[in-house]
């Protein structure tokens, strides 16, 4: 018998495999026939049966891995329907796969942030990927918040920043990046005080000089 084509479905693999055992068994039962002239002995039947079950069972097997991959159909995730917590002043998160609080676990998340949003130095126990999506994003490395070290990334641009590493950032315009990498996804503060929490009022605009 030939064996199984690329692209047959389960059934036809699992009645490939099934004939394979039969007729492995019946050339065993055919081979003691003649050569003893009598029905096959016990050991080659005990033989005969454990071949046919370990064939049975790779094909259970291969239907069942195949039921398993077609129940994982793809899912697009519409910006319309993600979620959006508040973390800090200005800023919200949304899931958008996955779970970043996990360990070891892939994740996907975005962050939102207002014109002028700033966001202290901290550091990440794991490395972030950061992939702006919309408005300008500025990045600088260091223990404290410094404009005169910020980077600008617009639309497209990506970064690497290496787990533990400090930095800080700055919105223009409402923002929004795209963080992915394997979790757990933390905000470890240099120094806490400088994080306003998300109900934190406004500051009041700076008085014009006379």
């Amino acid at each position: 018998m030939k064996p199984p084509e690329p692209g047959e479905d389960s059934d036809q693999v699992t009645e490939h495999f099934l004939s394979l055992a039969l007729g492995t068994r019946e050339e065993y039962l055919s081979r003691q026939r003649s050569e003893e002239g009598a029905p096959m002995n016990k050991n080659r039947l005990i033989h005969a049966c454990v071949v046919l079950t370990a064939v049975t069972a790779l094909a259970a097997g291969v239907r069942s891995q195949e039921k398993k991959d077609s129940s994982e159909a793809h899912k697009i995730v519409h910006f319309g329907d993600l979620k959006w917590t508040p973390i800090m002043k200005g800023f919200d998160v949304a899931t958008v796969s996955g779970d970043f609080n996990a360990e070891c676990t892939p994740y996907v998340l975005r962050i939102r942030c207002g014109d002028g949003a700033k966001i202290p130095a901290h550091w990440h126990p794991m490395d972030e990927n950061l992939t702006v999506l919309k408005g300008t994003f500025l990045v600088g490395m260091g223990e404290t918040f410094d404009e005169a070290k910020l980077q600008t990334m617009n639309v497209g641009n990506f970064i690497t920043m290496p787990k533990e590493m400090r930095h800080f950032g700055m919105c223009k315009g409402e923002t929004i990046v795209q963080v992915h990498g394997s979790g757990p996804f933390k905000m470890n503060w240099v120094n806490p005080s400088e994080v306003p929490p998300p109900d934190a009022p406004a500051k009041p605009a700076a008085k014009a000089k006379p």
